[in-house]
């Protein structure tokens, strides 16, 4: 083994490590959700860089290399959709999880090439689960889901305990 790779001097900062982690995309409207996420997917080990919009979105996929994107459909300035459309056209393989409040999103969801589709209000260990299964699925499912041919497809319904369902 190489000496230097064995070195305190030489081995990888805090800041280096951090590079080396799963980078989610976030992307919600509402900032206490994006808070509330950005925390517990931090705590389970992702790098959570997030949005407010749309606009946003596409723009920190431009600028950002993302393992998985998050994506809520209700926002200002650019809906969900049109934000999936942009960056999915540019990054065809990264995994996309759509949030919504949204009813009647199932159909549209699956035939749009997206991983999973989930109902607010959240079920995070559900959503934790999914986020690691997509991160970690072959491309080839990716690319099968993308131009239509049959491939997994994650739906989860709203918490149970929490029947109502809210904007966003």
């Amino acid at each position: 083994m190489n000496a230097a790779l064995k070195s305190p001097a030489t081995a990888p900062g805090p800041k280096a490590l951090e590079r080396l982690k799963e980078k989610i995309l976030l992307v919600d409207d509402d900032p206490a959700i994006r808070l509330l996420l950005t925390r517990l997917l931090a705590e389970e080990g992702y790098v959570v860089i997030s949005a407010a919009n749309g606009v946003e979105a596409v723009e920190r996929a431009e600028s950002t290399k993302f393992d998985l994107a998050l994506l809520d459909l209700n926002m200002p300035v650019m809906d969900g959709w049109e934000a999936f459309q942009k960056i999915k056209s540019k990054y065809p393989l990264l995994p996309f999880i759509v949030i919504t409040a949204r009813p009647n999103q199932l159909f549209p969801a699956a035939a749009s090439g997206t991983g999973a589709l989930m109902d607010k209000p959240l079920d995070l260990p559900k959503l934790f689960n999914t986020i690691r299964t997509l991160i970690n699925e072959p491309a080839k499912v990716r690319l099968a889901r993308m131009v239509g041919r049959p491939a997994e497809f994650h739906y989860v319904p709203p918490k149970a305990d929490e029947p109502e369902r809210r904007a966003g």
